[in-house]
């Protein structure tokens, strides 16, 4: 028994235990005050870019805290690793190349604003939605692929964040969350091509006009923070032939999660418009035959 007590004693007067006591009181007041002010953040910052920002920070100051705190405890060790870590360190770096290129990476987005958590970016030949922005990796649910259009397609992929320095990023949604579209409507060249033009404008106008409107004041943001130039945001109505048909060619601007739905809706209104005027008939590529004489032919 006097041997368990002494053991004991001994024990809770070993350095280590003391250190390793600290660690853990440390480690429970970091958590608790990381905790606090991820919760005083979610109640005042009302900007989701900002606020998943702010939270973000919070977790790696904690982590750095709570580094720091280890390094202090067992300060007077290092002496005597040092040199070790000295001649491996030409190694670590090699070997964690990708990892700090990840960092640096991380770094960059946090302090440029190049990607931010719910823009639609294409990077490589990976597209979607920005869903996390992690310190090593960059999180993101996939649109199109086989799926067609715009729509999650379900697969989420997670890539290094060592992207910022290796791929262009392009961004569907960052300062004009709007982009431009066309559909191709062919008729036939004995049809009414000037009111085809009218009934096409108004279909257009009705269902884009909206968002023209928005881009328009977006756009001229635009213009103050960069050097453009004034651009057509209002829907607009081209027309082109040949020997077989007429071409008009309807270009609008669009909300960039929109663009599907909007093609669908401008489709619809056509044809319904369509059918309504007999001076307008929709040109195909297949063969028609008519009116062949039998007896001519023999």
């Amino acid at each position: 028994m006097e041997k368990i007590k002494t053991a004991l004693t001994d024990w809770l007067h070993n350095d280590n235990f003391e250190r390793i006591l600290i660690i853990g009181i440390a480690l429970i007041i970091i958590f608790l005050a990381v905790r606090n002010i991820k919760k005083a953040i979610s109640k005042r910052v009302s900007d989701t870019d900002k606020k998943y920002r702010a939270r973000k920070v919070t977790n790696i100051f904690g982590y750095f805290l709570f580094v720091v705190v280890v390094l202090m405890l067992y300060s007077d060790k290092l002496g005597n690793i040092g040199l070790a870590l000295g001649l491996a360190g030409a190694g670590i770096a090699f070997a964690l190349q990708e990892v700090i290129t990840s960092i640096a990476g991380w770094l960059s987005i946090m302090f440029s604003s190049t990607v931010k958590v719910g823009q639609r970016v294409k990077i490589g030949d990976i597209r979607g939605d920005i869903i996390d922005i992690a310190v090593l990796k960059t999180t993101i649910m996939e649109v199109g692929d086989w799926v067609q259009g715009d729509s999650y397609n379900g697969r989420i992929t997670a890539i290094s964040n060592s992207f910022v320095f290796k791929y262009p990023i392009q961004n569907y949604s960052a300062d004009y969350p709007f982009l431009w579209d066309e559909i191709i409507v062919p008729i036939r060249t004995e049809s009414d091509f000037k009111l085809a033009r009218e009934v096409f404008t108004k279909v257009t106008f009705e269902i884009c006009g909206e968002y023209a409107k928005k881009s328009a004041a977006t756009w001229s943001t635009m213009r103050d923070k960069y050097r453009l130039e004034n651009a057509q945001v209002d829907p607009l109505i081209t027309l082109s032939f040949d020997q077989n048909w007429i071409t008009f060619t309807l270009r609008y601007v669009v909300d960039y999660q929109r663009r599907r739905i909007t093609k669908d809706l401008l489709f619809t209104r056509l044809l319904e418009e369509i059918s309504k005027h007999d001076e307008i008939q929709i040109a195909t590529s297949a063969m028609e035959v008519t009116n062949l004489d039998r007896q001519e032919e023999l």
